[in-house]
């Protein structure tokens, strides 16, 4: 009985050590599968981490799109408009005050670190989103307005606006612009009266007001239109706009005082194409422009975004992959997709951060550049 015991008691023990090493086995590449997907889900959080996108809609519960694209890729942002380009009768995501409130509040809801970026254009005059006829303001001056102020008035004005936009949970305007009006015929910058005036120092000052007021409410800002835009004939929303002939050194000149300032939260790079900079490739997918000229030559290291990739000069010549590769590769941190423009070139997010993340594993874009990014991202973040 005993020696029959004897062998009951090894035949166990060698058979639960050959189920172990079969678990183990078997275990193992659930593990591995684990590692992979669990690397797969941060690669997807550090691309999204560029990702700024306009959606559809004037609320966002937990179910809706965007708000699994928040949650899901970690993006750095939204956009929101009020004109909606699929039905102009319905509103795209302003609508009301309390409405765009209470989505400001959904939308951070679904973000990990409720710091998500919530952009919207609001500068006065003609562009201003955020409108009277939804329960707003909307009375704010026009740039060319604001020289004949006082400068008191000035100051009461865009602390009002950045009081609105924090009201509503907006923390990032994408403003002031600090283009400059020297040419008389531009019908984006000196027709529509978003230029200061055509002397930097001036643009510096009344820029400098309205940051200001911004910061003191927590809200971001965005100098734009680099490398300059007021000498332009056409609009890049529309197409290809080459300014070599028209444009000139003194616009970068407000970039260039405001860089040896702290006031600068980030700078937003322009569709122009201009030979006097990058014979190749406009400012938004230049290298030339945004890594050498912006980050090198004038020592900033903010966070730099681009203007919509959709628009007509970046969307009809370069294609979506290549204008994702090319922006990166030019240096900048935010890619804004905004989804306003036309419904043809609406892209999901899902198909922007699978874009570039073929791009990595195709040696096209370097992960260096995306992790540099995220961390400069990080650090404006802390601000608010």
């Amino acid at each position: 009985m005993k020696q029959k015991n004897i062998f009951l008691v090894l035949f166990l023990a060698l058979n639960g050590c050959a189920v172990d090493q079969v678990n183990a086995e078997d275990k193992k590449p659930l593990v591995e599968e684990n590692v992979v997907i669990e690397n797969s889900k941060m690669l997807d959080e550090k691309v999204g981490s560029m990702l700024m996108v306009g959606f559809m809609g004037t609320s966002a519960p937990k179910n809706s799109q965007i708000c699994k694209d928040i949650r899901d890729y970690n993006l750095a942002g939204v956009i929101l408009f009020d004109m909606n380009p699929v039905n102009h009768a319905q509103a795209k995501n302003i609508a009301t005050k309390n409405q765009v409130a209470k989505l400001t509040q959904e939308l951070q809801a679904c973000s990990k670190d409720g710091k998500l970026l919530i952009s919207v254009d609001q500068e006065g005059g003609k562009v201003q989103r955020l409108k009277s006829k939804y329960g707003f303001y909307g009375k704010f001056p026009k740039a060319a307005d604001v020289p004949h102020l006082s400068d008191e008035q000035v100051k009461e004005h865009y602390e009002k606006m950045g009081q609105e936009l924090n009201a509503v949970g907006i923390n990032y305007n994408l403003a002031p612009d600090v283009d400059l009006a020297i040419n008389k015929r531009n019908h984006v910058i000196y027709k529509l009266g978003r230029s200061f005036g055509s002397d930097p120092k001036q643009v510096v000052k009344y820029s400098s007001i309205f940051m200001d007021a911004m910061h003191h409410n927590g809200v971001l800002t965005s100098l734009k239109h680099f490398p300059g835009h007021g000498s332009s004939l056409g609009d890049t929303h529309k197409g290809f706009v080459d300014v070599t002939s028209l444009w000139k050194k003194v616009e970068l000149e407000p970039y260039r005082l405001l860089t040896k300032t702290a006031t600068i939260d980030t700078i937003m790079v322009a569709h122009v194409f201009n030979k006097n900079i990058d014979a190749d490739y406009p400012a938004t997918l230049s290298h030339k422009t945004v890594n050498q000229l912006l980050r090198q030559e004038f020592g900033f290291n903010g966070v730099v975004i681009t203007d919509d990739l959709q628009m007509g000069a970046i969307n009809q010549k370069y294609g979506l992959r290549n204008t994702v590769k090319l922006a990166i590769g030019a240096g900048n941190d935010i890619l804004l997709f905004g989804n306003q423009l036309s419904v043809k070139s609406m892209v999901k997010t899902k198909t922007l951060v699978e874009t570039v993340k073929s791009l990595i594993k195709s040696g096209e874009v370097d992960l260096a550049d995306i992790e540099k990014s995220n961390q400069r991202l990080e650090t404006l973040k802390e601000k608010l």
